[in-house]
């Protein structure tokens, strides 16, 4: 099969470089703002380059992999669907709810496939937590802790754009809040804090941010974000229940130390996680290999916008909590 592959900076690239293992994928054709930087992915991975996004898709995909830019998404991915080609999108589809709204129109009216990126749905260690939540392992859940920290701030002139950290940062634990225990949220309450760099407040936006969510059984979740973690990338899911606990993402690279003496810690030989695509590497691969069965017919998407837009409504009232101080339902965000 020939994949279409939109925007070629950081994820792009990683992606071109697994689509080009796949053993389906026949072809690969790039195209970017930066037709050089479009040019040199695509030598450096034995790809095609296309000169403008016209040609992208005049050039016969099967499917397309949309990683550009966050605002080119909803318009990418809608030429997609009318077109009929399937398309896999980084997240979010769309900036706002509106917008992600006018994407699933698209979608349904032209009854094509789009498969949303949340990676961490394919990671080994989420996916295992699932399981035995599912399986009733766990016994009945009570709490779930979920927590996004990266090591250092993005650019200053990525955090206007952003979304704010809710939505750009804090909705991968909300989808892995969802995806691990099958349940909604119904209720969320959530703080943020500036002690960083003063172009998050300048934004409107913050650096360090928690929330508190109820599910519709009562489970709790409390998510954490920070822009501020120097010891390393961390990104970990623990669900805690009446009969056991089980954690994922930690292992020999988790960026943590022991005060307890003698106990050491984690990531001891000096490897911690630097970054996303370090940690989920496996999972970015396994959800484009699910994507290519999408594109041959063998299986439904496994998250399809849908799915997208529930983790945004909760990212949204987490956003509305934080700035007016009091609690926020889905409810209200949904209406």
């Amino acid at each position: 099969m020939r994949i279409g592959l939109a925007g070629a900076g950081r994820i792009g690239a990683r992606h071109a470089e697994t689509l080009r293992t796949l053993p389906e994928v026949e072809s690969v054709v790039i195209a970017d703002v930066d037709a050089g930087r479009a040019r040199h992915i695509a030598e450096k991975h034995a790809a095609t380059a296309a000169a403008t996004v016209d040609e992208l898709y005049a050039s016969g995909l099967d499917g397309l992999v949309v990683a550009a830019a966050t605002d080119a998404h909803a318009g990418l991915v809608t030429r997609a669907a009318d077109a009929g080609i399937p398309a896999f999108c980084e997240k979010p589809v769309a900036p706002d709810i509106v917008g992600t709204l006018q994407v699933i129109k698209a979608v349904q009216r032209a009854g094509t496939a789009v498969q949303v990126g949340f990676q961490r749905r394919f990671d080994a260690g989420h996916v295992a937590v699932r399981e035995a939540v599912a399986a009733g392992r766990l016994g009945w859940l009570h709490t779930i802790r979920s927590c996004t920290l990266d090591p250092a701030p993005p650019p200053p002139g990525y955090i206007p754009v952003s979304g704010g950290i809710f939505r750009d940062c804090a909705i991968h634990d909300i989808d892995g809040v969802r995806f691990v225990t099958g349940r909604e949220v119904v209720r969320v309450v959530a703080v943020g804090a500036n002690k960083g760099e003063a172009f998050f407040a300048e934004s409107g936006d913050v650096d360090t941010a928690a929330a508190l969510l109820t599910l519709d059984d009562g489970t709790i979740a409390i998510i954490s974000e920070t822009r501020y973690n120097a010891a390393g990338y961390d990104v970990r899911l623990e669900a805690l229940g009446s009969k056991d606990s089980l954690v994922a993402g930690l292992d020999k690279h988790t960026p943590l130390s022991s005060a307890d003496d003698g106990d050491g810690g984690f990531a001891e030989d000096g490897s911690p996680y630097t970054g996303f695509l370090e940690r989920f590497g496996a999972a970015y691969v396994a959800e484009l290999r699910a994507f290519i069965r999408v594109v041959a017919g063998q299986s439904d998407s496994p998250c399809p916008p849908e799915e997208a837009l529930e983790a945004f409504y909760v990212a949204e009232a987490c956003e509305r909590s934080r700035r007016e101080g009091r609690a926020v339902t889905i409810e209200e965000v949904r209406r």
